[in-house]
C-alpha cells in the first residue's frame, strides 16, 4: 500500500465528507437511465481502444486539456479526486458506514489500486475544439505558430512540423516542464500518425501509467473527446446536429440559449455554434460574430477571424499565447437550420454539446478562482430551464436526461501547486517529491446550483 494514497485518502475523508455524502445520496437514486450505449477511448500501449459502457453506470466526468502535452498538478489532482470520488462513493454505498476507521482507509486504499469496478465510472471529458497552446504552456508552442496552426481547434492540428521549442525548455525547465516530459513529447511525435490529439493522449497516458505506480492509484481513466470528434461521426439526425439545429431554428429558440449564458440579444455577436474557416481556424476567442435575422427567421452568421491574444502561464503573465489567423466569411442561416457539420464544421458551445455528455456527476477545478463560475451560470441556467421544450418533443428519443447533475469541485485555496513556484499548471514533471504534493490534501466542495442559476 503506498504511503501517499494513505496520506490522501485520510485527508480526503476528512474534509471531503460532503461530497461522500452527496454522492452516495445519488447512488441511492440512481435508475438505469436508457439503453444507449456511450463508447469511451483508452489509450493503452500507445492506441486508443473503445471501451463500450451501458447506462447502468453511473458517469462521473473530470477531464484533461489538449492545450499542452505534458500532464499538469492540476490535471492529475482532478484525476485522484475523481478516483476518490467513485471509490469512496461506491464503498460507501455497499457497506453504509458512518464513520471510517482505519480498516476502511485500507480497504479504500486497495480499490484505488485497481481499475474503476464499482456502479460509479469517472471518465475524462477532453475538450478537442480548443487551441493547441491556449495557456501558453505548451513546449510546441513557436513551431504551432510557425506552422500557422495556433488557431485550429486541436482535433485538426497535425504534427509533421511540430518541434519542441528550446526557448521554451530554457525559460520553464523546472517551472512549467522537466526534460523528461519533453523527450516523452518528441518520442509520441514521431509516432502518433500526424496527429496531435493522439501524441497528446499518449504521452498523458504514459505518464499516468508511472504516476499510478508512485501514488498507489490507478489513474488511467477512459477518455471522451468531444465535440468535434462525435460531430464528425454522427449523421445528421444524431445528438449534437439535432442540438445545433434546434436551438438556430428561430429568434426564441437563441434567445433562450442567450438568456442561460448571461448573453444580450441586442448587439447578437455571440454565436451558438463557431463556423470554421475554410482556412483551418476554428478559435473561438478569435472569431467575432454577428447574428442576423429576417422577421424571427435566422437568416445569416457573418464569422471574422482575428489574431488574437488567448492566454498567460502562471509563471510569466507577460508571455501571452497567441493565435494567428485573417478570415471572414457568411454561412447562411439555412446551413445552421439543417445542420450538416460535414458541409459546415463548427466548435459548438460548451454548454450545449455537454448535453451530450453522459455525466451523472461533474468534478470542476478551482470554479470561483482558476476557473470561470460564469461557465458553471451557463451549464446550470440550459439544465434547468424548459430547455427539453425548447429542443423540441423528438429530443426525448435521444434518451438524454437533463437532470441537474451534482457539482463537485476542487476548493480553489487548496488546490495542488509545485511547492516551490506556486503554480497550479506546473506539470508533474517538475514536483521532485510526490509526497509535497499529498500532503496538500483532498479537499472538495459542493457547488449548489441554485446559486449559480441565472435569474431568466
Amino acid at each position: 500500500m503506498s504511503k501517499l494514497s494513505r496520506i490522501i485518502v485520510e485527508d480526503f475523508l476528512k474534509n471531503s465528507r460532503l461530497c461522500i455524502e452527496t454522492i452516495v445520496e445519488e447512488l441511492r437514486i440512481f435508475q438505469k437511465k436508457n439503453d444507449r450505449e456511450i463508447q469511451l477511448l483508452r489509450i493503452k500501449d500507445e492506441k486508443a481502444e473503445t471501451v463500450t459502457l451501458n447506462r447502468d453506470h453511473f458517469f462521473l466526468r473530470s477531464s484533461v486539456e489538449y492545450s499542452n502535452p505534458q500532464l499538469t498538478v492540476e490535471e492529475v489532482q482532478g484525476i485522484i479526486a475523481a478516483r476518490l470520488l467513485e471509490v469512496c462513493g461506491n464503498y460507501f454505498f455497499d457497506y453504509r458506514i458512518k464513520k471510517a476507521d482505519n480498516g476502511d482507509v485500507s480497504a479504500i486504499c486497495e480499490l484505488l489500486e485497481k481499475p474503476p469496478q464499482g456502479k460509479i465510472t469517472p471518465f475524462l471529458l477532453n475538450t478537442d475544439d480548443v487551441e493547441p497552446d491556449r495557456y501558453s504552456m505548451n513546449p510546441l508552442k513557436e513551431s504551432i505558430v510557425k506552422s500557422g496552426q495556433s488557431a485550429f481547434p486541436s482535433a485538426s492540428v497535425k504534427t509533421e512540423r511540430l518541434r519542441i521549442d528550446r526557448e521554451f525548455m530554457k525559460k520553464y525547465n523546472g517551472k512549467l516542464i522537466s526534460k523528461f516530459e519533453a523527450e516523452l513529447v518528441e518520442r509520441h511525435l514521431s509516432k502518433c500518425n500526424n496527429s496531435y490529439m493522439n501524441m497528446v493522449d499518449a504521452v498523458k497516458a504514459e505518464h499516468l501509467m508511472i504516476l499510478s505506480k508512485s501514488f498507489g492509484i490507478d489513474l488511467s481513466l477512459p477518455i471522451l473527446r468531444m465535440p468535434l470528434t462525435v460531430l464528425k461521426k454522427e449523421n445528421t439526425g444524431d445528438l449534437l446536429h439535432y442540438i445545433i439545429r434546434n436551438v438556430h431554428k428561430d429568434y426564441d429558440s437563441i434567445e433562450h440559449i442567450y438568456n442561460c449564458m448571461g448573453r444580450s440579444m441586442k448587439n447578437r455577436t455571440t454565436l451558438l455554434t463557431v463556423p470554421h474557416s475554410e482556412k483551418g481556424f476554428g478559435s473561438k476567442r478569435a472569431a467575432r460574430g454577428k447574428i442576423y435575422f429576417k422577421d424571427t427567421r435566422l437568416d445569416s452568421v457573418r464569422t471574422v477571424y482575428e489574431t488574437t491574444q488567448l492566454y498567460p502561464n502562471a509563471i510569466d503573465p507577460n508571455d501571452v499565447s497567441i493565435a494567428e489567423c485573417n478570415d471572414q466569411f457568411i454561412v447562411e442561416g439555412s446551413n445552421l437550420v439543417n445542420y450538416d457539420f460535414q458541409q459546415t464544421p463548427s466548435s459548438p458551445q460548451f454548454v450545449l454539446y455537454s448535453l451530450g455528455s453522459p455525466e451523472d456527476a461533474t468534478l470542476w477545478h478551482g470554479i470561483g478562482t482558476f476557473a470561470s463560475s460564469q461557465l458553471v451560470k451557463s451549464y446550470v441556467s440550459v439544465r434547468l430551464e424548459p430547455t427539453r421544450n425548447l429542443l423540441g418533443d423528438d429530443f426525448g428519443k435521444y434518451d438524454v436526461t437533463l437532470k441537474m447533475p451534482p457539482q463537485f469541485n476542487l476548493k480553489p485555496e487548496s488546490m495542488w501547486v509545485h511547492p516551490i513556484y506556486r503554480n497550479i499548471d506546473a506539470s508533474m514533471g517538475c514536483v521532485e517529491n510526490l509526497e509535497d504534493l499529498a500532503n496538500m490534501g483532498m479537499k472538495l466542495e459542493c457547488l449548489l446550483a441554485y446559486e449559480y442559476r441565472r435569474k431568466i
